[in-house]
């Protein structure tokens, strides 16, 4: 398959409200249907928005998941598969991990990543109650190689590095990219242009195209989302920004473009 429909979701959850969000997503999936989808992708925190109640009390096992469930039947009926942004999950081991899960047509989990770089920093405490992953992951769907990352993960290069090494034609990157404060203007687009750079550097390095699904407004009382969710093509043209309201990307994207590429142009083998 050389021509690949994708769709990235940017909305607004409701904190903590599950049902609420799950089926807010799904209408706008189905809106985005009538031409096919082959690879949706939804963002970090999707379902609870940013919720440390709901991280805590409310995670999630892989084989009694709610939220799955809900997801596994849309994956069904638009035949579609699909990233499940990020959930909580709660693990054998009893710990909790910021867990994003893939699912085919059929609506099986056909693989998951677990984020490796937890935001620890100015004021950010995620690791105090999720634990870190330690495994990248490449998953191969009908139609290419997509690696997973998440959110933070995109101030780490050498993670995709690894993740072409591993294969990848396309990554993609759930998020809930987010400033302290949305008052200062000139802050917030400066934040905004470093989050642009960060996307326009990891596809065109890389020589894939680059997919961020992000959230959008107050999803937390003390955080705003930037949106800007992006399509980015391996020349680092941005195909399609979000910009900063509830919004659904759609591209066709030319996967004989990123092989092309990747014969004659390794970079996955350069140091």
């Amino acid at each position: 398959m050389t021509k690949v429909k994708i769709l990235s979701i940017q909305f607004c959850p409701k904190l903590g409200d599950k049902m609420y969000n799950c089926n807010r997503i799904g209408q706008m999936i189905c809106d985005n249907s009538k031409d096919g989808l082959d690879l949706v992708i939804l963002p970090e925190f999707f379902s609870t928005g940013i919720d440390d109640r709901s991280f805590t009390e409310q995670p999630e096992e892989e084989n009694s998941s709610p939220t799955l469930a809900y997801f596994s039947q849309l994956a069904k009926q638009f035949g579609t598969n699909i990233i499940c942004g990020t959930i909580i999950e709660k693990g054998k081991d009893g710990r909790l991990y910021n867990t994003s899960y893939a699912l085919d047509r059929k609506g099986s989990i056909i693989g998951k990543y677990r984020k490796i770089h937890l935001y620890n920093y100015l004021g950010g405490n995620e690791g105090q109650k999720i634990s870190a992953g330690n495994t990248p992951a490449v998953i191969s769907f009908d139609f290419a190689k997509v690696g997973i990352s998440i959110c933070f993960d995109i101030r780490y290069p050498l993670l995709y590095k690894t993740l072409i090494k591993m294969g990848a034609e396309i990554i993609v990157s759930p998020s809930a990219w987010c400033t302290l404060s949305k008052t200062n203007e000139q802050e917030v687009a400066d934040f905004i242009n470093c989050w642009r750079a960060f996307n326009i550097t990891r596809a065109a390095e890389n020589l894939v195209y680059f997919v961020t699904s992000n959230l959008i407004g107050t999803s937390n009382p003390f955080l705003y989302s930037i949106g800007n969710s992006m399509i980015t093509n391996p020349a680092g043209k941005i195909l399609a920004n979000a910009q900063n309201t509830e919004n659904a990307l759609f591209e066709s994207l030319d996967m004989s473009i990123v092989r092309k590429l990747k014969r004659e142009y390794p970079v996955y083998n350069l140091d």
